[in-house]
């Protein structure tokens, strides 16, 4: 269970997660973490880049001239019923672009390397990164899932500041031991270690050991 502080028990009726989804290939990633998110009860801020939606569009086929339709579709209405909150992408003056905006983390899933650089040099020249800044100053949990193959050392070296800053880096790499048949396997894996980091109790792939069932 996720363990919320007695302010933010008091200002927010369930606890909130921010997802940031970018131009790396890998759209699926976050738009299975952001229905695990729902499914598992937590409010969610989104807010995607105008790579993400190209990639979402490429990618998944979404008809990006509809955005709300889109997402009101992906999330079962979500948006619709108040239990996510969609932020555009210049929309500086939203909530999450606050420190007094309380909530667990911040999950950018996938990660383009360009958003990790702006990241890495604090340079919010959106409302992503600014969210993301925003959890540094704050000390909050931050979790970046990159995708990118293969690295150079300028990947390497923004990846490294993060994680001395106590970013939890999480590359896309999924495993095999648990023996995957199908493409929705492997997604599961990734979205859950994404999961296990932000210490959320899941059932989306069968553990190292775990026995058959």
């Amino acid at each position: 269970m996720v363990t919320r502080t007695a302010e933010a028990g008091k200002q927010a009726q369930f606890p909130r997660w921010v997802v940031g989804i970018t131009g790396a290939s890998g759209a699926v990633y976050g738009i299975t973490l952001c229905r695990q998110l729902l499914h598992a009860g937590f409010h969610l801020h989104l807010v995607i880049s105008d790579a993400g939606w190209r990639v979402l569009k490429e990618e998944l086929g979404w008809n990006v001239s509809r955005r709300a339709d889109c997402l009101n579709h992906a999330f079962e209405h979500a948006l619709e019923e108040g239990r996510m909150t969609y932020h555009p992408l210049n929309d500086i003056g939203a909530s999450i672009a606050s420190g007094s905006f309380l909530c667990e983390g911040m999950v950018v899933i996938p990660c383009s390397m360009g958003s990790l650089s702006a990241i890495a040099n604090s340079a919010s020249t959106n409302l992503l990164t600014r969210a993301a800044d925003v959890m540094l100053k704050e000390g909050r949990p931050l979790l970046i899932v990159p995708r990118e193959t293969p690295l150079h050392a300028i990947h390497l070296e923004n990846m490294l500041k993060l994680a001395r800053l106590g970013v939890r880096i999480i590359p896309a790499m999924p495993a095999f031991y648990q023996g995957p048949q199908t493409l929705e396997d492997i997604v599961s894996f990734m979205v859950g270690k994404v999961m296990d980091s932000m210490g959320i109790e899941h059932n989306l792939y069968k553990r190292w050991g775990q026995p058959n069932e």
